[in-house]
């Protein structure tokens, strides 16, 4: 899944805090210059603010473009506030004349700006959850892949993405690694296309949404990112979101109460999708604009790695794994 808001790359500098609730004056001080600019339409005195490598990254007129975009949709800054600092972001809310925006902030040494977004605004009063307290399976009743998974850039590209850094993506693969049976130009020709995905726990449905066609292999939709959705809300408050469901074949709907191993659905190919998965991740609060992700576990899997497996108890899947449910 892809931001929505303008993004300026975050280029290399140390986590040093995270949860901070004081503000540090520097970047008072950087952000009143950025708001006041701002506002001027003095586009160029922020970006002469950047860092020698954040100019190398972010072309000055790609930097326009997306500063043009908030402008036009969002118009002035009316109100600044600082947030809190997280794992080295310092984040302020800020009012807009049509709307409010979290703005992220990083600043080196020299006082140069290395790293800058415009995010939807977080809810920070939700409490963050550590990770599950419901015990769950995996919501497949097969050995699926997992396609991505795990705490690191190259085992997850979820890992940047605050309400779903700690996702997985799940698929079928046969003996020779591949996930289609001959061409792969078809979402019948794939193993997960059609399988059945299950829920991992009791809970009740809290959001339901289908009608989005199921894409052609490699082409991907960007309007509807998680395609046809489901998420289940379990009796701790945890939010579990499943996505990419094949259209129409969702067989939930929004209130109801659903035990552990009922049908949710098919697995598809809907949304940001190029090819049959399904997307899994659990967050703290059904609101996916101001949600947080959290590492998920499972309560007793067998684990294949090549030729050998392992049952695992409480276990959290990396990428490269086969998993399946163990009773």
């Amino acid at each position: 899944m892809k931001k929505y808001f303008i993004c300026f790359v975050c280029l290399m500098y140390s986590v040093i805090t995270y949860g901070q609730n004081v503000s540090d004056p520097n970047y008072d001080t950087k952000t009143k210059m950025i708001y006041e600019n701002y506002n001027s339409g003095n586009y160029k005195s922020i970006y002469d603010e950047f860092s020698p490598e954040m100019k190398n990254a972010v072309s000055f007129d790609n930097y326009i473009r997306g500063i043009s975009q908030i402008s036009n949709q969002y118009g002035k800054i009316n109100k600044k506030e600082f947030r809190i600092v997280e794992n080295g972001w310092h984040i302020y809310k800020m009012t807009f004349e049509h709307g409010t925006l979290d703005m992220k902030l990083v600043i080196d040494k020299n006082e140069k700006i290395i790293g800058w977004t415009f995010v939807p605004s977080i809810d920070y009063d939700i409490p963050v959850l550590e990770r599950n307290q419901t015990e769950l399976i995996l919501p497949f009743k097969e050995e699926w892949f997992v396609f991505w998974g795990g705490d690191t850039k190259e085992q997850n590209q979820h890992i940047d993405s605050r309400f779903q850094k700690n996702a997985f993506d799940f698929l079928i693969k046969d003996e020779q690694g591949k996930s289609y049976k001959t061409d792969g130009q078809t979402n019948e020709d794939y193993y997960a296309f059609g399988e059945e995905i299950i829920s991992p726990c009791d809970g009740i449905i809290t959001d339901v949404i289908d009608g989005v066609r199921d894409n052609k292999p490699s082409e991907m939709n960007s309007l509807y990112l998680s395609g046809n959705t489901v998420i289940l809300k379990t009796n701790k408050s945890e939010y579990i979101f499943f996505g990419h469901f094949m259209i129409h074949s969702i067989k939930v709907k929004v209130g109801e109460m659903v035990k552990q191993g009922q049908l949710l659905g098919l697995c598809g190919n809907s949304g940001n999708s190029s090819e049959p998965h399904l997307h899994f991740h659990i967050q703290n609060t059904d609101n996916t604009l101001k949600a947080t992700g959290t590492k998920c576990y499972f309560k007793k899997i067998e684990v294949r790695v090549k030729e050998l497996a392992e049952e695992k108890s409480n276990y959290s899947p990396v990428k490269g794994e086969i998993v399946i449910n163990k009773k």
